[in-house]
């Protein structure tokens, strides 16, 4: 399988883990907050919404972080090929290059 190589770029996977893990930090609080409220009977659908986007979001988050942590960040999940290193700056969290399917 291959992966990213991080030999020349160890600063930038360290950004990207810090961006992560503040990402993180951030969803997990606004999950809380929103598992914590309780919505308006006129607004359970966009609440219920709102909690499973979250949960999704927050489980793309930590998915990326176990890529890094078992050394397959960077790596596509269906093809193996590498993912651009621009794909990965807008989207940290990115599983697939370009070319394969979500």
């Amino acid at each position: 399988m291959n992966t990213l190589d991080t030999t020349d770029h160890d600063d930038w996977l360290a950004g990207v883990l810090d961006r992560l893990q503040r990402t993180f930090e951030t969803q997990s609080a606004h999950l809380a907050d929103l598992t914590a409220t309780i919505p308006d009977p006129s607004d359970i659908s966009a609440h219920a919404s709102l909690l499973a986007a979250s949960r999704q979001s927050l489980a793309d988050t930590v998915a990326a972080l176990r890529r890094i942590e078992n050394g397959y960040y960077g790596t596509c999940v269906v093809c193996s090929t590498p993912i651009a290193r621009d794909r990965l700056e807008l989207l940290p969290h990115a599983r697939t290059c370009v070319s394969c399917p979500r």
